[in-house]
């Protein structure tokens, strides 16, 4: 795979290392030269150090306390799919999942600091990148390349202050290096003036990052650096979320409550705009016809798609260790051989199984029954309350395999936004503008609904053309498409659903942990009868394999039936479901401690507010 030159290929090279962090921090890529060789002067005094100051900044999305594990898989659960399988009262990732954090939780100062960190390299960049001679001087290659190194440096800014925002709220917001800010101990600044702030950032940088076919004519050609198809969908994504709700501070105009502003349309009409521009330019971004491929051909077999660029943007993983690679695939995903590896610690909410129609090639790929046996072939099948999310699983990465591998990092990219998010988001926000949706809306939610049913239009009913079934339909289609991709809890704050969505999830579980009552399904045609589904499931023992996957011998949609041949059961519908909602120190707790106008948002680190000042606690942490 073709891989950024980043801080996790060149440790030896990144100088802008020292414009950020201590030298203690710095000494083992730095080593045996000092971090005080490395002065701003000379890290942007050619392209080339420039280069590597922006690539620095890359770094602080990976890792244990980027996306290679904690932001991308304990912030966003517990959530009406998937629950995160720790146990309540673990000061850990357990409370984060299950609402019960406080303010002195283990996992949420480390990520704090390395998003600041990030903001801080962006900022040194952002300020002296256009004050280099080169920049307005150079040859068209120098120029080009330092537009562009400005222009991702605010991307990923953007980025960074989105993920802070999203988790924390209202939080202090620094636009200059350090070094040029009169206090560093800032207040909180409301986060729709951080949005506004960002949305100007990101229309500038489309000006400067060229598109992702054009990268060839600036050096290295695809890779996994920032084009401008990432910029516009990052700004249409930025710009819903400052058009949706959000829990508001006790202080603010709204009080301690879920609102959103009273111009929000104004920030749909952004949304729409950028996705117009990206489905206008179906030659550098488009659907990969196969929705499994896009994984499992993908971030898990180490490749980037060249052909299709359905990841607009995504965060390159690799190197083995905690600061640059991710636990993808060993922290979610499959086990293998029981014990070999593999946590299997996000766990698929039964209810989120059938929510998939049984001709949804995305179940599949989002859900996996099943782990590896001790042959490191044949596939063992799960009960349903033990569905893990698979998209990025042990038994699917490749080039090189790990399945034999006692490691936890095997360099899996995580995915932050896929052209099927700009059709969904371009319907989305039409509709919302026009309170209805029209032919075009229709056109482009009824692309991604057919890719998930493998291209047989035939499958996927009649879509809604009111504008509440419409934006239902929305609110299920991106549930589906978007599984453990760390969107869908953000998804529901942002349109104000998350309280009734965990609640709707809980009283499914209870009524099909008792076979009673109905559950609308992938569809609003599809509805399941609690009552008719299996008790009991078989699986080929023999024939279910990596090769072919999990052969189920009866149907998961209808009254059980015992096949005959070499089939061996496991439960399925039964009153153990009801486990998962279990708040006895179990690590089933679903969202048993959420509280509504409070759980929406994580508390501030306590190391945080000890450090500076001027910042607060606030939404009754």
């Amino acid at each position: 795979m073709q891989r950024i030159k980043s801080i996790k290929l060149l440790h030896w090279a990144i100088i802008g290392c020292g414009l950020v962090v201590s030298a203690v921090s710095c000494k083992k890529y730095l080593d045996p030269d000092p971090v005080s060789s490395f002065n701003t002067a000379f890290v942007f005094s050619d392209v080339p150090n420039a280069q590597k100051a922006v690539l620095a900044a890359y770094q602080d999305m990976e890792g244990d306390n980027g996306y290679g594990i904690r932001i991308s898989m304990y912030y966003s659960y517990d959530n009406d799919e998937m629950i995160g399988m720790h146990q309540l009262g673990d000061n850990d990732r357990g409370d984060i999942a299950h609402y019960n954090a406080n303010s002195g939780n283990s996992q949420l100062y480390n990520p704090w600091v390395q998003l600041y960190q990030g903001i801080e390299r962006c900022n040194i960049c952002i300020y002296n990148i256009p004050t280099m001679p080169l920049y307005t001087k150079g040859s068209a290659q120098q120029v080009g390349e330092l537009h562009r190194l400005y222009g991702e440096a605010l991307t990923l800014r953007a980025q960074y202050y989105l993920e802070l925002v999203r988790n924390w709220g209202d939080v202090p917001a620094q636009w200059l290096p350090s070094a040029q800010q009169a206090n560093v101990f800032l207040a909180k600044t409301d986060r729709d003036t951080i949005y506004n702030h960002l949305l100007n950032d990101l229309q500038q940088a489309e000006s400067l990052v060229p598109w992702r076919t054009d990268v060839g004519s600036l050096g290295d050609g695809i890779d996994e650096r920032i084009t401008l198809g990432a910029v516009k969908a990052l700004r249409a994504r930025i710009a819903l979320y400052r058009g949706g709700y959000s829990l508001r501070r006790a202080s603010s105009i709204y009080g301690q409550t879920m609102a959103r502003p009273a111009d929000y349309l104004d920030y749909y009409k952004i949304a729409f705009q950028e996705c117009s521009d990206l489905l206008a330019r179906r030659d550098e971004h488009t659907l990969n016809p196969s929705f499994q491929a896009v994984f499992k051909n993908g971030p898990d077999a180490h490749t980037i798609d060249t052909k299709y660029g359905e990841i607009l943007f995504e965060v390159g993983m690799s190197g083995g260790q905690g600061t640059n690679d991710s636990k993808l695939g060993y922290y979610d995903g499959t086990k293998v051989n029981a014990s070999l590896s593999g946590n299997a610690a996000i766990g698929v909410l039964p209810t989120y199984f059938y929510l998939f129609d049984s001709t949804d090639t995305r179940r599949d790929v989002t859900c996996a029954a099943y782990e590896v046996a001790k042959d490191l072939n044949r596939l063992t099948g799960h009960p349903i309350t033990t569905i893990v999310e698979a998209k990025f699983r042990r038994d699917w990465i490749t080039n090189p395999s790990v399945m034999t591998s006692t490691a936890q990092y095997y360099g899996v990219d995580w995915p932050i936004i896929r052209f099927s998010d700009v059709l969904l988001m371009y319907a989305e926000a039409d509709n919302e503008i026009n309170h209805g949706p029209n032919a075009s809306d229709i056109a482009a939610f009824n692309e991604v609904r057919t890719r998930g049913y493998g291209g047989n239009a035939s499958l996927i009913g009649t879509t809604p053309t009111d504008y509440t079934g419409f934006f239902n339909a929305i609110v299920r289609e991106r549930s589906l498409e978007f599984g453990g991709e760390g969107i869908r809890k953000y998804d529901l704050i942002r349109w104000n659903l998350l309280a009734s969505r965990l609640a709707d999830a809980k009283t499914n579980l209870t009524n099909l942990a008792a076979k009673t009552g109905t559950f609308t399904g992938g569809y609003a045609s599809n509805t399941w009868n609690f009552s008719q589904l299996p008790t009991s499931e078989y699986y080929d023992s023999a024939n279910s394999t990596i090769a072919t996957g999990i052969k189920w011998g009866t149907s998961l949609y209808a009254p059980a039936v015992t096949p005959a041949g070499p089939y061996k059961k496991v439960t399925w519908v039964s009153s153990s479901i009801a486990n998962v909602l279990s708040s006895s120190g179990s690590s089933n707790a679903y969202a048993v401690d959420f509280k509504p106008n409070h759980s929406e948002l994580l508390p501030i680190p306590q190391a945080a507010i000890a450090a500076d000042y001027n910042l607060t606690q606030d939404y009754g942490y």
